[in-house]
């Protein structure tokens, strides 16, 4: 089985624990699978993290601290009201944090979970248009043309509203051959 992501449980002063999940990057000694070799997040100097986090009901956590450099976002998705660095957040809300300051954060009444995503900047232009990303509006264009010569290798299928069957239910194929269904 191919892991997909590591564990890391911390317990506050009081015994309450919070949980992350780290999806990519590292915390302390906990590290993700490696990337793709050719993708941002695989130089470790661009330090990417993408952490779901879960705080057990009146349980704190202190975020840790990294690079100046390095963009960081938290987004509480679930739970009833957190305190991050004094500011009191509801659900469905981010925050921009400075990533070389430890932020701790301080749960309400219930778990609480959220994500973190962080790295250093591209300092590149991005021109986004559909489903395509890239520097400029000349390599859109490109991607837009050679999307309709190849459609970037062609759909296997023989019809082009590939769907199955309602009482096949969700299935997800990998790879390595494995199914799962669910």
């Amino acid at each position: 089985m191919v892991r997909r992501y590591s564990r890391a449980y911390r317990k506050d002063e009081n015994g309450k624990l919070t949980e992350v999940t780290v999806i990519a990057g590292k915390l302390g000694e906990v590290t993700a699978p490696a990337p793709a070799p050719d993708s941002w997040a695989a130089d470790p100097d661009n330090e990417i993290g993408i952490w779901l986090i879960k705080i057990e009901a009146n349980g704190s956590w202190t975020i840790p601290t990294t690079s100046f450099e390095v963009n960081r976002s938290v987004y509480f998705y679930r739970g009833s009201e957190i305190n991050i660095a004094g500011v009191d957040v509801k659900p469905y809300n981010s925050v921009e944090l400075l990533a070389d300051q430890s932020v701790v954060i301080e749960n309400s009444d219930e778990d609480a979970y959220l994500l973190l995503l962080q790295g250093q900047p591209i300092n590149e232009p991005v021109v986004q248009h559909g489903p395509f990303v890239m520097n400029d509006a000349s390599e859109i264009q490109q991607a837009f043309f050679d999307y309709r010569k190849t459609q970037f290798g062609g759909w296997p299928w023989t019809s082009y509203d590939n769907v199955h069957s309602r009482v096949t239910g969700r299935f997800a194929k990998y790879s390595d051959g494995r199914e799962e269904v669910r």
